[in-house]
C-alpha cells in the first residue's frame, strides 16, 4: 500500500513538473512573438531631373573611335550638376579644366560645386590626365544621375549630390590627404573604387605630377586603369555589388538613398553622366576622350 501510494505521488509530482515546463514554454513563445520586428529604412521619394543632352557628332572622333570632350579651350558641352553652366570656380588653365579650391571642402558655395559632361553614357573607355595641389581631393564620377528630393515639411526642393548616384573613381594626393589612411585597406587612395575597393597595385604619382586615368564600363564590368595598369575590377548590378554596398558608407542603413540608388547604377537604361568632383581643393583634368563600347 506504501509503495503504491508513493509511486503515484511520484507520477503526480512529475506530471506537475512537465506541466508547469510546458507553461514556461508557451509563455516564452508568445513572449517571442510579440517582440517588434526591425523594419527595414525607406529610400525617401526623389526625381530623376533630365536635362537636355549635347549632340555628340558636334564633337570630334580620332581614327580609333575616340571623341573628345575636352578641347582644351571651351567648355562646350559642360555644365554644372544641376546646373545650367560651369560654375565660375571651375577654369581653363594651360589646356587642363581646373577647378579653384575655396579650401571649404565639400561646402561648395554658389560658385563651385561638381561639373559634368552633358551626355549619358552606358558602355563605354574613358580616358584622361589628371594631378592634384599639396594635400588635394576630387573624383571621377560615371554613370551619375541628377537627383532631386522634396522636403515634405517645407516643400523645398533640393538637389541630392552626385555621388550618391554614380560611382566614384578616386582622385587623391595619397601623401599629404587623410582620407589616405580612412576608409578600410586603402580603399580610398587614388584610382579606388571610393570606400570599397582599393587600388592595386598602388601606383599614383605625387601631387603636381600628371596621372593618366582610364575607367572602362562594359555590361556591369567595371575597370579602373591608373598610369598604364588596371587597378580595380568589379560587377554592377550583383549580389556581390550590393554586399560591398551594404559594408560602406552607403549601406541601407546609414543611408537609404543612397543605396537604393547605387544599387540600381545608372537607372533603369543603366546610363549615366561623367563628372568631375569639387572637394575644394585645387585639382586639374586634361586630354578627357571617350570611346563608345555599344
Amino acid at each position: 500500500m506504501n509503495k503504491l501510494v508513493l509511486r503515484l505521488s511520484c507520477f503526480a509530482i512529475a506530471g506537475t513538473l512537465i506541466a508547469c515546463g510546458g507553461e514556461k514554454k508557451t509563455a516564452d513563445n508568445a513572449a517571442q512573438s510579440t517582440e517588434p520586428k526591425t523594419e527595414e529604412k525607406m529610400a525617401p521619394a526623389y526625381t530623376v531631373v533630365e536635362n537636355p543632352v549635347v549632340d555628340l557628332s558636334e564633337f570630334p572622333k580620332d581614327k580609333d573611335g575616340y571623341i573628345t570632350l575636352f578641347d582644351g579651350k571651351s567648355f562646350k558641352g559642360w555644365r554644372g550638376y544641376g546646373k545650367d553652366k560651369v560654375p565660375s570656380k571651375w577654369t581653363i588653365d594651360n589646356g587642363a579644366i581646373k577647378f579653384n579650391g575655396s579650401g571649404a571642402g565639400e561646402a561648395q558655395d554658389g560658385d563651385g560645386g561638381d561639373i559634368i559632361f552633358a551626355s549619358k553614357f552606358k558602355n563605354f573607355e574613358l580616358e584622361l590626365e589628371w594631378k592634384v595641389s599639396k594635400g588635394g581631393n576630387s573624383g571621377i564620377f560615371y554613370l551619375a544621375q541628377e537627383i532631386s528630393t522634396k522636403d515634405t515639411a517645407t516643400g523645398e526642393v533640393r538637389m541630392e549630390p552626385i555621388y550618391i548616384s554614380s560611382p566614384e573613381y578616386q582622385v587623391l594626393d595619397n601623401e599629404n590627404h587623410p582620407d589616405a589612411k580612412l576608409g578600410k585597406d586603402n580603399n580610398r587612395q587614388s584610382a579606388s573604387l571610393y570606400d570599397m575597393i582599393p587600388a592595386k597595385p598602388q601606383n599614383g604619382k605625387p601631387f603636381g605630377q600628371w596621372n593618366k586615368a582610364k575607367i572602362m564600363v562594359y555590361k556591369g564590368t567595371v575597370v579602373h586603369g591608373q598610369n598604364g595598369e588596371n587597378v580595380v575590377e568589379y560587377h554592377l548590378w550583383t549580389p556581390q555589388w550590393t554586399e560591398m554596398l551594404q559594408k560602406s558608407k552607403f549601406s541601407q542603413e546609414a543611408w537609404p538613398l543612397a543605396f537604393e540608388l547605387l544599387n540600381n547604377c545608372g537607372g533603369d537604361k543603366k546610363e549615366g553622366y561623367i563628372g568631375f568632383q569639387d572637394h575644394g581643393d585645387d585639382v586639374w583634368f586634361k586630354n578627357i576622350r571617350i570611346k563608345i563600347l555599344d
